[in-house]
């Protein structure tokens, strides 16, 4: 079931131990050859995709396209919300259908600069809310293994404009993929072994040749559909097993 395409008379009568499914993306720029929006359609199509397979298990909310994206604002046409707005904009939604009784949800993102935001988010509505069933995962983490099965390069995971983002995109919008631009690209500055396991805040302006993180020249359509069908299975499977808890 999808929120936006019902009437509140439609939820009012909902079980409510049904999933709420938040799926949260952003708009920055991913290097010259993949759209803004690369990081929202992604997440989207995961969300569509798990809640066509679960339809009356899952109720999903629309994409929340605004992330935590200052670390590209280097790059022109990328918006960002600042750190406190980004919390609220994940709690606010939430909250307001624990309000209304729904105690299972789950927070799907789609962009790793996302990632403390909704932790803090589940974290502060945790407190409010201790009976509730709160959690969340980058759709890359819960496929972590599947992923790297897939991809060929030496990097395993998700980078940025990489080889899973840019094949999934070939998969699912050929239409906005500048194939011509295509280039592998690695972060510049690489630190000391010393310094291993250390934090450093990222700036992709400064850090990547033309904004992205990995081997994007490897990525082909076929491997996309390939990517997306194993992160949806591993999504479905999560959301079961919340859903039986």
């Amino acid at each position: 079931m999808k929120l936006a395409d019902l009437t509140w008379p439609d939820v009012a009568k909902l079980k409510r131990d049904v999933v709420v499914v938040y799926p949260i993306g952003a708009l920055e720029q991913h290097s010259r050859h993949l759209p803004f929006f690369t990081d929202s359609i992604l997440c989207g199509a995961v969300a569509d995709r798990v809640e066509s397979a679960l339809p009356k298990d899952v109720l999903l909310l629309p994409v929340q396209w605004l992330g935590a994206s200052m670390h590209h604002l280097g790059m022109a046409g990328t918006l960002s919300a600042e750190n406190e707005t980004y919390i609220k904009l994940i709690a606010e939604p939430m909250r307001c259908l624990l309000r209304h009784g729904f105690k299972r949800q789950f927070v799907l993102n789609g962009h790793g600069g996302n990632r403390d935001g909704f932790h803090l988010a589940l974290r502060q509505l945790a407190v409010e809310f201790p009976d509730a069933q709160l959690c969340g995962a980058s759709y890359w983490d819960v496929a972590a293994e599947e992923l790297a099965k897939i991809v060929e390069g030496p990097m395993k995971g998700i980078g940025h404009a990489c080889e899973a983002e840019t094949a999934m995109m070939l998969a699912l919008r050929p239409d906005l993929v500048r194939r011509g631009a295509i280039r592998n690209d690695l972060l510049v500055t690489q630190q000391p072994k010393a310094l291993r396991g250390v934090y450093f805040a990222p700036d992709m302006k400064a850090q990547t040749d033309h904004g992205g993180v990995g081997y994007a020249e490897l990525a082909t359509a076929e491997k996309g559909a390939r990517l997306l069908d194993a992160i949806v299975a591993r999504v479905v499977e999560v959301i079961r097993t919340i859903r039986k808890k």
